[in-house]
């Protein structure tokens, strides 16, 4: 067989696609090797428009006993991993098919579960940082009481720490050190529907316009100076 033909040959197979977070996080939602394979190998068959490919057909797809196969499915269900669903179609007999919902509900609830646990994270290695930035402008340890406050910041209130580090700078300038102050600072911005520092750069420009003098412009619109009025006496000499 020359290459043009295997190639023809390969693409007149069909092709089986996975998902890659499922190929990435298999193991961790609770698929063995052999389940993972089995799963493959059902999906395999219904990419090719057969639903519920025949025990015998699937177990040495797979490579193991028939026994092993009905052992592997059975487990398969009780983990929640896959499904048997009964499919009727008009004008049609009703028959079988796999449904793997299921597993992809695990696997979603597992990345969400993973991406929580990354942002949660990060907030702690924010919160840690805040905690000492504050420390070292105000020059001196925080109390207990203004450690929750900031902590209620980033966990009921969700500013990002990067607006915080703004208020921050902001008391600075203004020499206030005072946690109050800040909390002022950001209850503002939030009126004002401020969350990232682009828009704080905004704001700040639109105040420094608003608080320049506005320059003096000389023109014929101008008023003029008032000149006082004599009464003129006829009788004065």
């Amino acid at each position: 067989m020359t290459m043009d033909e295997f190639a023809k040959a390969l693409f007149k197979s069909g092709i089986t696609s996975v998902p890659t977070l499922l190929l990435q996080h298999y193991r961790e939602i609770g698929m063995t090797n052999t389940e993972f394979l089995i799963y493959l190998q059902i999906k395999s068959f219904s990419d090719r428009g057969v639903s519920f490919p025949a025990t015998e057909v699937l177990a040495k797809s797979v490579g193991v006993s028939d026994n092993e196969l009905f052992q592997t499915l059975h487990t398969m269900i009780a983990k929640h991993l896959m499904q048997i669903n009964t499919v009727q179609q008009k004008g049609q007999l009703a028959k079988d098919a796999y449904d793997f919902s299921q597993l992809y509900e695990k696997l979603s609830t597992y990345v969400s579960q993973r991406q929580q646990q990354r942002v949660d994270q990060q907030i702690d290695t924010d919160r840690d940082a805040i905690f000492q930035q504050i420390e070292e402008e105000f020059g001196r340890p925080l109390s207990p009481i203004e450690l929750q406050s900031i902590s209620k910041w980033l966990d009921e209130d969700h500013y990002s720490a990067s607006l915080i580090q703004l208020a921050l700078k902001e008391t600075v300038l203004n020499q206030v050190y005072s946690l109050k102050y800040m909390d002022r600072i950001l209850l503002s911005w939030e009126k004002k529907h401020i969350t990232t520092p682009q828009q704080v750069q905004q704001e700040r420009e639109n105040r420094q316009k608003k608080q320049a003098p506005q320059p003096t412009r000389s023109n014929g619109n101008a008023p003029l100076p008032k000149i006082p009025t004599f009464k003129i006496d006829d009788n004065r000499s």
